[in-house]
């Protein structure tokens, strides 16, 4: 799931998030005393949705939202466990490409009224990906190659839909075929493309299906959505039609637009009671008085599976918000970013730490450095954590550069001023021999009113200028207004509208439970983010070709594929899997930077009562607020505590009781 940077937004997600539930006045008892079933819950929100169709978005930013309004046919407990959801229960057939699933009855469609328009039938799940795929759904790749014939469909070999492996066997029953056994299909089903759609609606909206308005879409979800003013206010009400409304505690969520020029108000406001969770920044004026007052309520977040990094521009072809003048400063900038020794003397250069402290101070500056694309510990490998693996196979790629590299969660794996200086020394030269000038300056965009992310934008370009010296590196930070800064990044939908030299904009959270969901992202034939690398999937032009070849990115999907073709050994699988990510590491396109989480905030949710999940749409765990109980006092650090514990606890119970 395509993330946006590490800004409001993310400030947002991780202060609502019950993984950071942390808060309020010190004076406030530790008790729970939670609110009624008619609670209500009110923060803020950075960027408006803008496309309601649940089946094609891949935005955390629309996605966010469209969880509370429609269900799939599983989702995660607060324990992260896959339930039912629309189903109430399914079967596997012994060779495992055979997903049989039993709808509950009287599931029903309601409109944004709360009318009841319809039930909730199985032919819906097949409507649903069928116009998936006839709106070029962004979110496709998730199952493309997964089911029987899909991928025929999708590319025109075929043109019956019927040919698909999903049938609805009665009113109340969906089959689905796989081309293979995946261990992990039912995490995919808690992601939009894969929920149902009802024809009769879909045919009577025409092109106005999913538009970002109460009306663009029915719900069968806990929510519906109640008032959508473009840069205002986003409310929700509860549906009393949902079939699981005794597990919805809030009824009314309020989320006002905030621009992030001000950050200290979202604690000021909680306080006065206007939000029920806040952010607390450690590096802002006013965080002493957030001390004096909240001190034993203050909690830092844990890392999630979220992971946001710095990614090159490999073919950059618009130049609309730029400070070079020539033609020669585009292509020795160009050409430099196609050198590896210059990628990787930027990654050695830059203070990871440095970074995350213009949001978390020195204190949290470490709790959320992230130095890999997939989690260390996302998958275990013959019971290690497979980013041991990735470890030793990046090592072995290139002993001199990672040989000393940790990869581990909360620590800065890369980071060597020492190790910089080698690197763009040996970079310089060989770039002269080409004809290039130095220094090489760097487009990097940034929001103009977003004070934390450009804080961060400012510290990227003074650990990288100060550790490989001005006279070689130039950052040029591009400010610009917010609009114009998301066309130019985060929301640039080809990888020609890509305007930069190297961005901070995006991230990724992973659509389902397998190390490929985070690495098949940059498959140079498939991959749904290469536009953030300015690159376009499959054939494209004669400059996407070349970078792509000098990249030598063919290797990259051969490794990918082989980690795909093998589905009956996990420990072999993610094996397999992390030679391809050692490779990505290696090849230095991007830099992993940080997750979500390590961060501080004070609320009133109660800890840890909301779906969890490392993957799918259900890993917004800020977004989402079902199940989620609301107190009248902070949380405080006791109860948090207690509550992760018991949490932790219960956790490895379950997984114990998998293992046998």
């Amino acid at each position: 799931m395509k993330l946006k940077t590490k800004s409001l937004l993310t400030a947002m997600l991780v202060g609502v998030t019950l993984l950071t539930a942390a808060c309020g006045n010190s004076k406030s008892s530790s008790k729970s005393s939670q609110s009624s079933a008619d609670s209500k819950y009110s923060y803020v929100y950075a960027t408006d949705p803008d496309n309601f169709d649940y089946t094609v978005t891949s935005r955390q930013t629309n996605s966010g939202h469209l969880i509370n309004f429609v269900n799939g046919l599983l989702e995660n407990d607060k324990y992260g466990r896959l339930v039912g959801a629309l189903a109430k229960s399914w079967t596997v057939s012994k060779d495992g490409k055979t997903y049989t699933y039993h709808l509950r009855k009287g599931i029903n469609w309601v409109d944004s009224e709360g009318n009841v328009y319809a039930k909730v039938k199985a032919q819906d799940f097949v409507t649903g990906l069928k116009h998936a795929v006839a709106a070029k759904s962004e979110t496709l790749y998730v199952v493309q190659d997964s089911i029987v014939g899909l991928s025929d469909y999708v590319n025109g070999k075929t043109k019956d839909f019927s040919t698909v492996g999903v049938k609805a066997l009665n009113d109340t029953t969906v089959q689905y075929k796989l081309n293979k056994p995946e261990t992990f299909w039912n995490s995919k089903l808690t992601y939009g493309v894969m929920f149902p759609v009802n024809a009769k609606f879909l045919k009577s909206q025409g092109k106005d299906f999913g538009k970002a308005a109460a009306n663009g879409i029915l719900y069968n979800g806990p929510y519906l959505l109640a008032n959508f003013t473009s840069k205002s206010v986003i409310e929700y009400k509860k549906n009393d039609n949902y079939w699981d409304k005794k597990d919805v505690h809030i009824k009314d969520v309020k989320l006002t637009y905030n621009d992030g020029s001000n950050p200290d108000g979202l604690y000021k406001s909680f306080v006065t009671g206007d939000y029920t969770s806040a952010t607390v920044y450690p590096t802002s004026a006013d965080y002493k008085n957030v001390v004096k007052n909240s001190k034993n309520n203050i909690i830092w977040s844990d890392q999630d599976s979220s992971v946001y990094n710095f990614t090159f521009n490999l073919n950059r072809q618009s130049y609309n918000n730029t400070s070079k003048k020539t033609d020669k400063a585009k292509q020795d900038t160009h050409k430099a970013i196609m050198n590896r020794d210059f990628r990787l003397a930027i990654q050695f250069g830059f203070n990871k730490t440095s970074y995350n402290a213009q949001s978390t101070g020195q204190a949290g500056a470490m709790k959320s450095i992230r130095n890999m694309m997939t989690p260390p510990n996302f998958v275990q490998v013959k019971g290690q954590p497979y980013g041991d693996t990735v470890e030793k196979d990046l090592q072995a790629l290139d002993s001199k550069a990672f040989g000393n590299v940790n990869l581990a969660d909360a620590q800065d794996g890369t980071f060597d001023a020492t190790k910089a200086k080698e690197y763009i020394a040996k970079a310089k030269k060989a770039l002269q021999a080409e004809g290039v000038s130095f220094p090489i300056h760097l487009d990097l965009p940034a929001d103009q009113k977003a004070v934390t992310t450009l804080n961060k934008a400012k510290s990227f370009k003074s650990t990288v200028e100060k550790n490989l010296g001005k006279d070689n590196v130039v950052i040029d930070i591009q400010l610009l207004p917010e609009d114009k800064y998301l066309a130019a990044t985060y929301q640039a939908t080809t990888a020609a509208a890509s305007d930069y030299d190297i961005s901070n904009a995006s991230g990724w959270s992973p659509d389902y439970d397998d190390p490929s969901s985070y690495l098949e992202i940059y498959n140079p034939d498939s991959g749904a983010m290469l536009t953030t690398l300015g690159l376009t999937a499959g054939k494209s032009t004669a400059s996407d070709t070349a970078a792509k070849k000098e990249l030598n990115m063919s290797e990259y999907a051969d490794l990918l594929a082989k980690a795909e073709a093998i589905t009956d050994d996990t420990d072999a699988r993610y094996t397999a899997f992390a030679k391809a990510e050692a490779w990505l590491l290696n090849s230095g396109i991007q830099i992993p930077v940080n997750s979500l989480g390590g961060t501080p905030s004070v609320t009133k949710k109660v800890p840890y009562t909301q779906p969890y999940a490392q993957s799918g749409m259900y890993s917004s765990l800020g977004w989402i607020f079902k199940g989620v109980k609301v107190q009248t006092k902070p949380v405080t650090i006791a109860q948090y505590n207690k509550a992760h514990k018991a949490w932790v606890a219960k956790r490895a119970e379950i997984a114990k009781a998998d293992d046998k």
